[in-house]
């Protein structure tokens, strides 16, 4: 067994952390049929027409997936489905926190991909190899990109995104462990090109590190990890595997974590990797220094509680704001409870941050709340959430000291699929329902309302880049963004998500002449083993 189990990384239940994805691949009932010989799901007569070599090439992926579909339910009855989603642990979006050491046991064995998933070095304990992956086909449109001002023209049509991910995991014994992944990520039609970073990078070493351990079966545990590596913590509202996006992002360096009377610690310092869009060309950034401790523990003062206490270093030579360029080094401590009754579920987070920006300080701050209440007597055991969220934004453009919050490295759809604001100078207020139908479909309505926090900074789009300029408009108000997703669960392998979103102008952006209104889908498959 693994001794880590990552417990900074487990997020309460909330409509937050549910996946909004969804598929061009038409892969759901309509693709899909009944064996008129036992009943089994398989493949319709599929008729693919294609517009171009791009749109060939996705639709070859679209079958391919939806054969793989077909053998991997094919291959088990109705009943060993059910007792295999009932034995087996659900993926992880971070494959390298995933443990299959119970393996081991062969009367454990009951997915198609057992084995592969632990082939054994030796006939010891915890000697395997493990192999696995994703493939994601993702379909988006956004019509008036940039509310119709920005880059890349209006687009009706809509574009391809593909992201294939592999990885290695060997591990030697319980003391050392290497682990291996790349990433190829692939973009088709997009008006104006691939967006620098988010979109495309055609293959990549996404990870590679070792993994040093001592004891790793007591109560008190070491481990210390070397290489490329993916940084998660907390609600990944400051630092997360950038998911959402097609590309991730990784960084190099060291992390030690320590386990010690329920608490678990990690120390890192590390480089950000730069996403270049070409076959292996990543490196890591000198520009950019991160370095931090993350801790977190269970509070039993709350109810199935957790609190997470931490400090976060940022060093940047070139950091762009509002007022200017110039070299900034943020310092960030923060706090976070959270967890869940038996019907309250509850993410709360508040930091401050401090350091220098140029000649000047920097002070911001942010408080960040996501409560749920879920009516579990109702047969769809809907969930009414509501989060508001505020960060600070920069004062009078005279004074020295800028206060606009950073958010760091935080996932990459903060505000939604959409990711047209980013964290920095904001409010917001986002209620949303999420209605469960039977165990497989998710479906959440939700809108989002922003605001301006200061009137003397302007607004951010992810990656902190800045859209519109404080000078602008004397308006608070920038939009109201409502929302509908359904996410299908069909299997532990297959999830199939869609997501509408509209965006609604409001008084700042009209005053800043970006007076469009944007209408917003995303469809995507997901496909992990």
């Amino acid at each position: 067994m693994n001794t880590f189990k990552n417990i900074a990384h487990v997020p309460p239940r909330s409509a937050g952390n549910i996946r909004t994805a969804s598929t061009m691949l038409q892969c759901g009932p309509g693709l899909l049929g009944a064996s008129p010989l036992d009943g089994t799901l398989v493949p319709r007569r599929l008729a693919v027409r294609c517009s171009s070599r791009s749109k060939c090439a996705v639709a070859t992926i679209q079958v391919a997936l939806a054969l793989a579909f077909a053998l991997d339910v094919g291959a088990q009855s109705p009943s060993s489905l059910e007792e295999a989603g009932k034995s087996e642990p659900a993926y992880k979006k971070s494959h390298q926190d995933e443990d299959w050491g119970f393996l081991r046991d062969p009367q454990k064995r009951s997915d198609l991909f057992d084995p592969i998933k632990y082939i054994p070095i030796r006939d010891e304990d915890q000697w395997y190899l493990s192999f696995g992956g994703d493939i994601r086909e993702r379909y988006e449109m956004e019509d008036h990109p940039w509310w119709g001002h920005g880059p890349g023209s209006t687009d009706y049509g809509g574009y391809d995104l593909q992201r294939y991910l592999a990885h290695g995991d060997a591990h030697l014994g319980r003391h050392v462990r290497f682990f291996g992944q790349i990433e190829s990520s692939l973009e088709y039609g997009r008006n104006g090109g691939p967006r620098p970073i988010i979109d495309e990078d055609k293959l990549s070493l996404q990870q590679a590190f070792v993994d040093l351990s001592l004891n790793p079966t007591n109560d008190s545990a070491f481990r210390l990890r070397i290489g490329r590596q993916e940084l998660s913590f907390g609600s990944q509202r400051l630092v997360g595997i950038r998911e959402e996006p097609n590309v991730r992002q990784s960084f190099d360096g060291a992390r030690l974590t320590l386990l010690s009377h329920q608490w678990q610690v990690d120390g890192f310092a590390t480089k950000w990797v730069i996403t270049n869009p070409g076959i292996f060309d990543d490196a890591e950034d000198p520009a950019t220094t991160f370095w931090g401790v993350y801790a977190v523990r269970p509070w039993t003062l709350l109810p199935h509680g957790s609190v997470d206490v931490y400090y976060l270093g940022l060093d940047r030579s070139a950091a762009k704001f509002a007022r200017g360029t110039a070299r900034e080094t943020r310092h960030s401590i923060g706090t976070r409870l959270s967890g869940h009754g038996a019907a309250w579920d509850y993410n709360d987070e508040a930091i401050l941050q401090w350091g220098s920006f140029g000649p000047g300080d920097i002070r911001a701050w942010t408080i960040a709340s996501d409560t749920g209440y879920t009516l579990t007597d109702l047969g769809v055991r809907p969930r009414l959430g509501l989060k508001a969220d505020v960060t600070s934004g920069d004062g009078n453009p005279t004074d020295p000291t800028l206060r606009t919050f950073d958010p760091l490295f935080p996932k990459g759809s903060y505000f939604g699929e959409i990711a047209l604001i980013a964290p920095a100078n904001h409010m917001d207020l986002h209620p949303s329902i999420d209605l469960k139908l039977g165990t497989a479909w998710t479906i959440t309505p939700e809108c989002v309302f922003f605001w301006r926090q200061s009137l003397n900074d302007g607004i951010y789009r992810p990656p902190e880049i800045l859209v519109v300029p404080a000078g602008a408009s004397r308006s608070r108000f920038v939009g109201t963004q409502p929302s509908i997703q359904a996410e299908w669960h069909i299997n532990r392998h297959y999830t199939v998500t869609a997501n509408y979103t509209h965006f609604i102008v409001g008084p700042f952006l009209r005053d800043a002449k970006l007076a469009e209104n944007i209408d917003y889908v995303t469809t995507f498959i997901n496909y992990t083993f």
